[in-house]
């Protein structure tokens, strides 16, 4: 117990510094694109802030791999580009599902952010840090606000897309956890959710991410994490108690068929959720038959 607790003190330490060393020069590239917004300068420090966040997480995976974090057995694509444009989509049941993320694609893709609520850039010193990194930013209208503003209908795909306007000659990796949250049992009994382990996905975030990309993303990574042990909590993956991660990688091409008005065109809507209804049911049989 107390050789546990030595282990995860000395991980988090490792990944504190490690991120304090990182977000000084970040904070500093971030600021010279605020302040000499020219487009030669902003190409430069993304590729700076690029390779800073890239080593971040070589440095992490390290770290984790000194501690005896479990080896991750990948099962499915191989050859992947880090200079090509990707959505990836995934179950969700731990915060350890973003180290593992990280440790499968670092450098073989491009650096893996998320789509942000627009509030969340205030939120302080790593507000900044999302957004010197070009993590986009979206604004999305309830249907009561869109009931009482019409005029406000497409603004929040029009606001996100030129948020993504970045990405046009930068390549990005784009996460999208369908289920919104992790999974629990708790979670998984209130909803009443289909599936055997999965909480119900919720298509429209897809359908908006895709559409605010433009068409810029072709490919699709269907990832599916199974920890085979059960589902570990962060401090036990620092310790060193996760001994084993099953990773399944599926690349699927994005048509036209997957991008549509998900508020205003219902038969888009309804294909769309089908679809994902369908990626989900193939997950869930994957979950269970890796776990036999």
């Amino acid at each position: 117990m107390i050789k546990t607790v030595c282990v995860v003190v000395l991980s988090a330490a490792a990944l504190a510094f490690n991120t304090l060393l990182c977000f000084l020069p970040v904070m500093l590239l971030g600021l010279i694109k605020l302040c000499v917004p020219l487009s030669f300068i902003r190409k430069a420090s993304n590729r700076s802030l690029n390779a800073i966040a890239s080593f971040w997480i070589s440095v992490n995976n390290l770290v984790q791999k000194s501690t005896s974090a479990g080896e991750i057995e990948v099962n499915g694509v191989r050859e992947l580009k880090e200079n090509d444009w990707y959505m990836l989509v995934a179950n969700h049941q731990s915060w350890v599902d973003i180290l593992v993320l990280q440790r499968v694609f670092n450098r073989r893709i491009p650096f893996i952010k998320f789509f942000l609520k627009k509030e969340l850039i205030w939120v302080p010193f790593i507000g900044l840090v999302w957004w010197a990194l070009d993590f986009p930013f979206m604004r999305r209208f309830s249907k009561t606000m869109l009931t009482k503003h019409p005029h406000l209908r497409g603004k929040d795909i029009e606001v996100t897309r030129k948020a993504c306007e970045k990405f046009k000659d930068s390549p990005v990796a784009i996460m999208n956890f369908l289920e919104g949250t992790r999974f629990t049992r708790q979670k998984y009994a209130k909803q009443k959710s289909p599936y055997s382990h999965l909480l119900r996905p919720k298509a429209g975030g897809l359908s908006f991410a895709l559409s605010a990309m433009g068409g810029r993303i072709h490919k699709l990574l269907d990832i599916t994490i199974v920890y085979p042990e059960g589902v570990p909590s962060f401090v036990d993956y620092l310790g060193g108690r996760v001994k084993a991660v099953k990773v399944y990688v599926r690349e699927i091409t994005v048509d036209e068929s997957l991008i549509g008005d998900y508020q205003t065109d219902e038969q888009y809507k309804a294909s769309f959720q089908k679809w994902v209804n369908v990626l989900w049911d193939e997950k869930d049989r994957l979950i269970h038959t890796a776990n036999q």
